[in-house]
């Protein structure tokens, strides 16, 4: 086992030794990758950014709400992330009387900072490698109990590398009191919204605050008043010296998924069926939440984070899509595939086994898919979990209750039903169910879902609580959609790649490449566990003769500004400051104009989970806050073109100027060190 391992890691050093911006790296490893980094303008040392000897930049580093990230920046534990990493939690405090969504929300002292129920950031302890303890009986259990034993608020998992070929344990301590801070109006936070998202050139404010508290031990404790402002071992310094054509950008945060050494087996299913397949489910979708939206300002608050949450996805698969087929990557991959052949014989097999699991598991999660996107999108069933909870009290299944209507909209949900119901009936195919039955004896999904939601008494939380739910229709449905749910959830996994009896040959493929392959750089696909990625500040050319500069500016939001558009409704406050161009110690000289840099863009390779990380400059300093991808990079989750793809980030410069000129919290300056 132990020459196997060593053998392994010897691969793996070889293969760091290749020069590319792309890459997705361990930061326990990032010895290997150093003396490139300073060739490319790194100033610190690999203790710098990952120790467990030393306070490093690894304690800086946050895992936001389990599907973002976030950065330290005082000893305050003051945070910031995206916008829309903190919009679930933002949305959760507003009503219409108090819509923080719309107006934003600065706190002018700790005392004003809101609590933010069920929102937990982690912070990573340390990370170990563990293949040796598996392969000698020791259980993931039994490591991860041993580990969460070590301190208070300490939390493990364990996870595969390499599919199989690695395994690491990863510590986190786990915060629950987290309090909201600041955040800027969503026509700064979300400037653009659906319209803009995954485009550049971009002008989008996409920051929000947050402060992580901890007991008077400096340990994680559940929210109380006594709670104090947590110190942290380590956080960013700030650099307001700005950004250039060329500079060096390092990224450290949690992607959430790639897809790197899949075969073309996979490519195809992504790019013909599935992609294509949820782009429409979700197109319905949206097209319902966004037309109740227009015509009330509660129902617009109510499904904010719901319509956001479905739109990310939704359009960063329309540029999957397009992208792989500009790449013709289905075509490479094949070719690749080809070549591994042709060169190893003997390993043939593998690439057919592949072949074989995909064939028959691609119908299992095409329905796993199917059931996510669309009978998992009835939100109404969930009363009838909550009431068959013998997990809750009385008084729990009461405030669970009251927390689902306040967000929730009988007629809305109706409406997406019947598209849903219908979507469901012309795409599955698995075998008939319950749910079939139930159609049938209504003539039909459409007929079956105005039935349902003409008879059930669960519309609203009165209605519920003089109702009989376990005689209500919607019990009757909830059950028949469980049914469905019990054999999809058999293939909930990440990715199509991850099931079971097809990762088991990816683990001898992506062992066999790596000692075939001596000049790809061999990186572990993303899995939520922290990672490095490094480039450089960069355009590019988008068409013919048509090159996007790597910075945008106050002017580019000015010019989209429109009172008449919600989404490009900039607050007044804002343009005042444009119009007296009173722009205090964050106005620049820039393409010949006095203005405030807004974004910019650079080479790093990010993806889903690495919305709010940190994005340093070659000294470690926070030069900005990485949002969102160009639409030419979002196929980089499966192919990474360094030609075309971007990484968006907030330039940190407006992320200050809108604190300071908007949201009049300088404040927080002193604690920065601004």
């Amino acid at each position: 086992m132990k020459r196997t391992l060593l053998l392994f890691v010897l691969l793996c050093a070889t293969t760091f030794s290749a020069v590319a911006d792309k890459g997705m790296w361990l930061p326990s490893l990032i010895a290997s990758r150093i003396k490139d980094m300073k060739a490319k303008g790194f100033k610190l040392s690999a203790e710098d950014i990952y120790s467990i000897n030393q306070a490093s930049l690894k304690d800086a580093v946050v895992l936001f709400d389990g599907g973002c990230t976030g950065e330290i920046v005082s000893e305050e534990g003051l945070l910031i992330t995206n916008h829309h990493c903190g919009y679930d939690a933002i949305q959760a405090l507003s009503t219409v009387e108090n819509d923080y969504l719309t107006n934003g929300y600065w706190a002018m002292s700790n005392a004003e900072e809101l609590p933010c129920a069920g929102l937990k950031v982690h912070i990573l302890v340390r990370m170990d490698e563990v293949t040796e303890r598996l392969a000698a009986g020791e259980t993931r259990e039994e490591i991860i109990a041993k580990a969460e034993a070590e301190g208070v608020g300490f939390r493990a998992k364990v996870e595969s590398m390499y599919y199989g070929n690695q395994a690491y344990l990863f510590i986190y301590r786990e915060f629950s009191d987290v309090r909201l801070v600041g955040a800027p109006p969503t026509t700064i936070g979300k400037f653009g919204a659906d319209n803009d998202n995954w485009i550049w050139p971009r002008h989008t404010g996409d920051f929000s605050i947050f402060r992580i508290y901890a007991n008077a031990d400096n340990e994680p404790a559940e929210y109380s008043a006594t709670n104090r402002p947590y110190k942290p071992a380590r956080h960013f310094k700030i650099s307001t010296k700005g950004v250039k054509e060329g500079d060096f950008t390092m990224i450290y945060g949690f992607p959430g998924n790639t897809q790197e050494y899949i075969t073309s087996d996979a490519v195809k299913y992504i790019a013909e069926t599935s992609d294509p397949t949820k782009i429409e489910l979700r197109t319905q979708r949206l097209d319902i939440i966004g037309a109740a939206q227009s015509l009330s300002t509660e129902t617009r608050i109510k499904y904010a984070a719901k319509q956001a949450n479905i739109a990310n996805a939704w359009k960063k698969w329309q540029g999957e899509v397009k992208g792989i087929n500009r790449l013709g990557t289905y075509d490479k991959k094949q070719a690749y595939e080809a070549r591994f052949r042709s060169e190893n014989p003997d390993k043939a097999y593998i690439l057919d086994s592949l072949a074989a699991a995909y064939e028959r598991n691609i119908e299992g999660y095409f329905n796993y898919e199917l059931y996510s996107e669309t009978l998992r999108g009835i939100e109404l069933q969930q009363v009838v979990y909550i009431a068959a909870d013998e997990r809750l009290s009385d008084e729990e299944r009461t405030e669970a209750l009251k927390l689902f209507y306040k967000d929730f909209d009988v007629n809305v949900d109706r409406e997406l039903a019947v598209a849903m119901l219908k979507a469901y009936d012309n795409y599955a195919t698995a075998e008939a169910s319950m749910l079939q039955s139930l159609f049938e004896r209504e003539g039909g999904a459409e007929a079956y879902a105005n039935w349902l939601y003409d008879n059930t008494k669960l519309g609203n939380f009165e209605s519920f609580m003089a109702a009989d739910v376990e005689t209500d229709p919607m019990t009757e449905f909830a059950y028949a959609a469980t049914e469905i749910k019990l054999e999809a959830m058999k293939y909930a996994y990440r990715n199509l790649s991850n099931i079971p009896d097809i990762e088991r040959w990816f683990r001898p493929y992506v062992k066999a490449l790596m000692e075939w392959d001596k000049e790809r750089a061999f990186f572990p696909d993303a899995n939520l566990t922290l990672r490095v990625a490094y480039g450089k500040v960069a355009g590019y050319q988008y068409a013919d003769g048509e090159y996007h500069l790597p910075q945008t500016t106050l002017e580019g939001i000015m010019q989209k500004d429109n009172p008449e558009i919600y989404d490009y409704n900039i607050p007044q406050s804002l343009r005042d400051v444009y119009a007296a161009k009173d722009y205090g110690r964050w106005g620049v000289e820039l393409n010949g104009k006095y203005t405030v840099p807004v974004c910019f863009i650079a080479t790093n390779h990010t993806t889903g989970g690495n919305s709010g990380s940190p994005v340093l400059n070659g000294k470690g300093e926070l030069i900005g806050v990485n949002f969102d991808r160009t639409w030419l990079s979002t196929m980089s989750d499966i192919e990474f073109d360094e030609t075309l793809c971007r990484n968006i980030i907030c330039d940190i410069r407006y992320v200050l100027f809108v604190i300071d000129k908007v949201g009049g919290a300088d404040w927080l300056f002193e604690e920065m060190g601004i």
